[in-house]
């Protein structure tokens, strides 16, 4: 329940802040995407304020996902390999439940001999 409230207090007033930026920003601003930058090129994009906002936005978020999908493999793998493990021993464990127990010698009991007279 914390944590329901703590994001709506933190993420409600960043959307609402966006949505504001996106009504206020409707001019239109020139990108260029010529790192030479050469008059003349065909590599400039006109878009919107809040649509360039949004578009990076997206791609960041987008590219933060996969960095973080990509550094948990390690953690992924290991769950994995230790979820066989789990099987391999639940497995052996009930294979040795279902054998009849094995008495040692020592534990078996012994026939009394008669006392000597």
């Amino acid at each position: 329940m914390l944590r329901k409230l703590l994001s709506l207090f933190i993420l409600g007033p960043i959307v609402v802040l966006l949505v504001a930026l996106c009504v206020v920003n409707k001019d239109r601003v020139t990108v260029a995407l010529d790192p030479l930058g050469a008059t003349g090129s065909t590599l400039v994009w006109h878009p919107r304020v809040f649509e360039l906002s949004l578009a990076l936005l997206t791609l960041g978020v987008i590219v933060g996902g996969i960095a973080t999908w990509l550094g948990q493999a390690k953690w992924r793998r290991r769950a994995r390999r230790l979820e066989r493990e789990l099987a391999a021993a639940r497995a052996e464990a009930d294979r040795l439940r279902a054998q009849p127990p094995i008495v040692p010698l020592e534990a078996a009991p012994r026939a009394l001999r008669p006392p000597a007279a």
